[in-house]
């Protein structure tokens, strides 16, 4: 007989407990639950599901219930994603696998039930806290849009063996794209592709490096090929799969694809075996399987002839233009490569000291291969960073960033990167929107199918009010990366600016399920909380910020809306007296968050004498609302060179 939930808020199965008041989750193994087990506060759609699965104790729940639980108002429009996506979240956080699960049974066509056995608890140790990520530094925040955003480290260690990697992705996307090019799909019909993690069966655990670096440059090259013919699923999202044997039935469910490439990574002396295999998801059946064979010493000699049949043999399928790059293009000095992928590694790592680490290994990247384009570019954004969070002085951090960026374009004027980076120079450093908008709007021509682009390009449009489009670029970018938290996050934040609030707390709940450090979370819930009246959940979330001057300037802000003026005029005295010579936007949203207008403006005009960044969301941000029929807003949008 089942106990409600009104009886006993702490239900165990398997080796899990769960507060299904608070959506607590905890990792007991085998002893109850004691402080040091491990803890996750799942969010909204993966925990209600699990609560349904609970409370049904091994009924199976459909796809229509889960379906009409989580969105009876039809307020998501691809259900069937957005219930895959969660149940792999869910999956994730019980380490569960769908084709041999201890948890969760999928039955096709039908739901899923829970079939480990559930006892309801009264009370339980293991609900109390919540524990915090650790994070060594976290950056600065002047607004939320154009936030740092980098890929994930692809650290390659022997430089010969990174000349291999180039030819042996380049053979891989040009074998996947012979069979993908001779398939005609229905209109409207895009094939979609996952690239899972490479396996390193190397026996080499440093080859690691060399594995995720494969994974990463064949995804990338296939995105490039045809958009709107091919769709490949952004790296972020496959990394979920690392290390899992089989399941490829539910990798096709998770993630909406039917086509499935596995890959794995063999080294004998100096030669290098990939296995290769593309599987269509349906029935499991394999299209094509091939093994290619390299020796280091030759790989250099044959990359040329390489690029030129990929370039032959899809001619047709390409621009004149994506042509032209393919004939031009030429492979990196090795050491240069292997510098260039460290300074990845470093620049992701996020803090002061990693950052300075990598502006040394991209420098020593350009100092090797002086036309190393894509080297330029993410030196260019290591200085501008740099700038940014105030480790080298912002007029020659940005001087610095300019000079390197330009030089890519330079080297080479079609690099998608190149063009997104210069559109964070223009909007952060010059406030030229227009020229930021262009810029951006060229790299989604080059790489359409890049989501960091596709997020640098809605960003872009939701700063100068071209919303529809914005929402639509921000939709894009998570179909194409559905677990990825910064797609997740980059359309709530949208649809923050938007006045979207309820969909925003949830697209930025699903950002958190994914990543509970993904930037900016629970500054964006916080904000969002605010701007809706509910300050007292402003202050919970607020509490696990750890960002001090946003933590300080958003509780002054709640302080305020809770009626303790006295408290929240002396936390305001007091983060001007801190913060005055580099905040002076922060400010301005605090004044005007308190309907001071003339405060406002005062500090809008000394945040844009120190060209504080944070002024490139003044037309959207919903904390300056109130200042929008003041004349003087409109004269300050012209100032920025903001349409009005």
């Amino acid at each position: 007989m089942n106990k409600s939930t009104n009886l006993a808020e702490q239900v165990r199965f398997g080796t899990f407990e769960l507060n299904v008041r608070t959506g607590e989750l905890v990792s007991i193994g085998t002893a109850p639950a004691e402080a040091g087990s491990e803890k996750a506060l799942l969010r909204e759609q993966p925990f209600q599901i699990l609560r349904i699965l609970v409370e049904r104790q091994g009924k199976i729940v459909t796809r229509q219930e889960i379906r009409q639980i989580l969105w009876p108002d039809d307020t998501v429009v691809e259900f069937d994603r957005s219930i895959n996506v969660a149940m792999a979240i869910l999956r994730k956080a019980l380490a569960d696998d769908a084709d041999h699960p201890k948890y969760i049974e999928t039955l096709a066509r039908r739901g899923y039930r829970l079939i480990a056995p559930v006892e309801w608890q009264q009370s339980s140790a293991a609900a109390q806290g919540l524990l915090e990520p650790q994070v060594d530094t976290l950056p600065r925040v002047d607004g939320q849009i154009g936030e740092r955003e980098a890929r994930a480290p692809t650290h390659w260690r022997n430089a010969a063996v990174l000349g291999a990697s180039t030819v042996i992705l380049a053979v891989v996307a040009y074998a996947s794209w012979r069979h993908f090019s001779g398939m005609t799909p229905p209109r409207s019909h895009k094939i979609m592709l996952a690239v899972l993690p490479f396996k390193n069966l190397t026996g080499d655990p440093n080859k690691e490096y060399l594995a995720d670096g494969l994974t990463e440059e064949t995804i990338s090259m296939l995105g490039r090929l045809n958009p709107e013919q091919l769709g490949v699923i952004a790296r972020t999202t496959v990394t979920g799969y690392k290390h899992k044997d089989g399941g490829l039935a539910q990798i096709g469910r998770d993630l909406s694809v039917e086509y499935v490439l596995e890959n794995s990574l063999r080294e004998s002396g100096d030669h290098i075996r990939l296995t290769s295999q593309l599987i269509q998801v349906k029935d499991q059946t394999h299209v094509w399987s091939q093994d290619y064979d390299y020796t280091v010493k030759d790989i250099l000699k044959i990359e040329d002839d390489v690029a030129k049949a990929l370039a032959h043999e899809i001619r047709v399928r390409l621009t004149s233009q994506q042509q032209s790059e393919l004939d031009q293009s030429h492979p990196a000095n090795p050491e240069a490569f292997d510098a260039y992928l460290q300074g990845y590694y470093f620049f992701e790592r996020n803090t002061s000291k990693d950052t300075d680490m990598a502006a040394k290994y991209f420098e020593r990247a350009t100092q090797l291969d002086p036309s190393y384009a894509l080297a330029w570019v993410w030196l260019s954004r290591t200085r501008n960073w740099q700038a940014t969070v105030q480790l080298i002085p912002a007029e020659e951090g940005h001087r610095l960033a300019r000079e390197a960026v330009e030089r890519a374009l330079t080297l080479n004027p079609n690099l998608a990167e190149a063009h997104s980076q210069m559109a964070r120079i223009k909007q952060q450093v010059d406030f030229d929107f227009a020229g930021a908008d262009a810029s951006a709007q060229r790299a989604l021509v080059l790489e359409p199918g890049n989501p960091e682009i596709v997020r640098s390009a809605a960003s872009s449009a939701v700063i100068l009010g071209r919303f529809d489009e914005a929402l639509q670029s921000s939709r894009r970018a998570v179909d194409s990366d559905p677990l990825n938290a910064d797609s997740w996050e980059c359309l709530a934040a949208n649809e923050f600016y938007m006045g979207q609030l309820d969909e925003a707390e949830a697209d930025g709940k699903k950002a958190l399920e994914l990543n509970a450090d993904v930037w900016p979370g629970p500054i964006l819930l916080s904000q969002i909380y605010l701007v809706q009246g509910r300050p007292q959940d402003a202050v919970r979330e607020l509490q696990l910020i750890r960002y001090v001057p946003v933590r300080e300037f958003l509780n002054l802000s709640a302080d305020y809306a809770l009626g303790r003026k006295k408290e929240s005029d002396a936390e305001l005295s007091k983060f001007i007296a801190k913060y005055h010579e580099n905040y002076g936007y922060v400010i301005a949203e605090a004044y005007a968050f308190r309907n001071q207008s003339d405060e406002a403006f005062d500090w809008l005009e000394r945040a844009y004498a120190q060209r504080d960044s944070g002024l490139i969301s003044t037309k959207v941000a919903p904390f300056l609302e109130s200042l929008h029929n003041d004349p003087r807003f409109a004269a300050f949008l012209k100032k920025l060179n903001l349409p009005n």
